[in-house]
């Protein structure tokens, strides 16, 4: 990248069970520096439905952007999305990052008695949809007849341009996100397991070069202008970072010193992740974390707010 981008946080909510729980949160968020609020898109207990959850956010907050990470594409048509996301948009003062991903989680969909196509098929819905939802962004008159997707002379009302980001782990939708969102979503889980939630993961240094590399070489001239961001799995505040990373270690099966060294796990104390953030900056670009511990990312945001 030309420039080095500035570093943003955003905050993901997860389990809400009131309203004044989900707006507490989302306002000292705000009060906290985050720069997003964001919510997940799963059909499990605890999880609120995402597009509604932002609008009551919306109401509560001035400043802090909102967010999903991300909606499953095959569980909404595009052009409907678009509308519920223009929107959101227009009545948030212009705060929202639309997020979506290709779905991952196959009991969910067993769930609601939705087919769980192959990743390819799943993938290829994933690049027609966002075609058709920057189409929209950008103000066109839309007509396809796609293989998965058909419009008629579609135009979005009301016309907004919120800022796109698309999220995953496989080269395709990495490309795919290179070429037409403003976000690159690095969630830097591979595979899903039986469970739906667990995940492959390959957090070394040499994988995490290969799939930036991907964007890289996909974003061609956009480059510049591409954000990257990383879903970090954990943040832990402590001032033993060996002790504190071992159980993550063993769970995972992947060695303390390459979880260390990851862009999704940030363990130490203060200074030693603002240092990680710092090296995952320049040599990856990753410049947007999202975690989901508020307590522990405040005092590392405050550091860095600091210049220090």
């Amino acid at each position: 990248m030309s420039s080095t981008p500035p570093f943003r946080f955003g905050l993901q909510v997860l389990l809400t069970d009131s309203r004044a729980a989900l707006l507490a949160v989302g306002r000292r968020a705000e009060e906290l520096g985050f720069d997003t609020v964001v919510v997940a898109d799963h059909i499990v207990d605890g999880l609120l439905a995402p597009v509604a959850t932002l609008a009551a956010l919306a109401g509560a907050t001035t400043r802090v952007r909102l967010g999903t990470l991300v909606l499953n594409n095959d569980w909404r048509h595009p052009a409907l999305l678009a509308r519920e996301a223009a929107t959101l948009d227009l009545l948030s003062d212009g705060r929202l990052e639309l997020g979506v991903g290709a779905g991952h989680a196959a009991p969910e969909y067993a769930e609601v008695g939705l087919p769980f196509d192959p990743p390819a098929a799943r993938v290829a819905r994933l690049e027609e949809s966002v075609g058709i939802l920057r189409r929209l962004f950008d103000g066109e008159t839309v007509s396809v007849d796609g293989a998965s997707y058909h419009l008629a002379e579609h135009r979005l009302f009301p016309l907004r341009r919120p800022r796109l980001l698309v999220g995953g782990n496989g080269d395709r939708v990495l490309r795919l996100a290179a070429r037409e969102a403003d976000i690159v979503g690095f969630t830097g889980l591979g595979r899903t397991r039986a469970d739906g939630q667990t995940h492959d993961v390959a957090w070394d240094e040499a994988s995490v070069d290969a799939k930036v590399g991907v964007v890289r070489d996909a974003a061609g001239p956009r480059l510049p202008a591409l954000e990257l961001n990383a879903l970090v799995q954990q943040i832990l505040l402590t001032d033993d970072r060996d002790e504190a990373i071992a159980p993550m270690a063993s769970f995972t099966g992947v060695e303390p010193a390459t979880l260390l060294a990851s862009p999704y796990v940030l363990v130490g104390s203060v200074p030693q992740i603002v240092e990680q953030l710092h090296r995952a900056r320049e040599r990856w670009g990753f410049s947007y974390f999202v975690t989901r511990d508020a307590d522990a990312t405040a005092p590392v945001i405050e550091r860095l707010r600091r210049g220090s």
